[in-house]
């Protein structure tokens, strides 16, 4: 039920790009959860890469099964997507295991 007193028209105005409403600055909510992402890749280094390019495979192939042929990613493809997380997710492992970095897990 709605209340007779709200007028749609004072209910303010979203701006969908910076997720603020039209008479706020827009909130950069991106740039910090990319600094976060950028942290712990530092942080973790190939631990990080390995969960997060897993997390992003998981996701992808959920997406795919479900339908998601074209991806708003750089390559597009939704394979490609994937084919390029598998690849992060072996670099990763590689780099533990063999040990190119500081982060050798023996």
């Amino acid at each position: 039920m709605t209340d007779p007193r709200i007028v749609p028209t004072d209910v303010p105005a979203m701006d969908t790009a910076g997720g603020g409403t039209a008479d706020q600055a827009p909130d950069p909510l991106r740039l910090c959860i990319f600094a976060t992402v950028a942290l712990l890749g530092w942080l973790l280094g190939p631990l990080a890469l390995a969960f997060f390019a897993g997390l992003g495979a998981v996701g992808y192939a959920r997406a795919r099964r479900a339908g998601l042929l074209r991806s708003k990613c750089l390559l597009g493809d939704t394979r490609l997507v994937l084919g390029y997380l598998a690849l992060l997710v072996v670099v990763a492992i590689a780099a533990l295991v063999v040990g190119f970095g500081p982060w050798r897990l023996w």
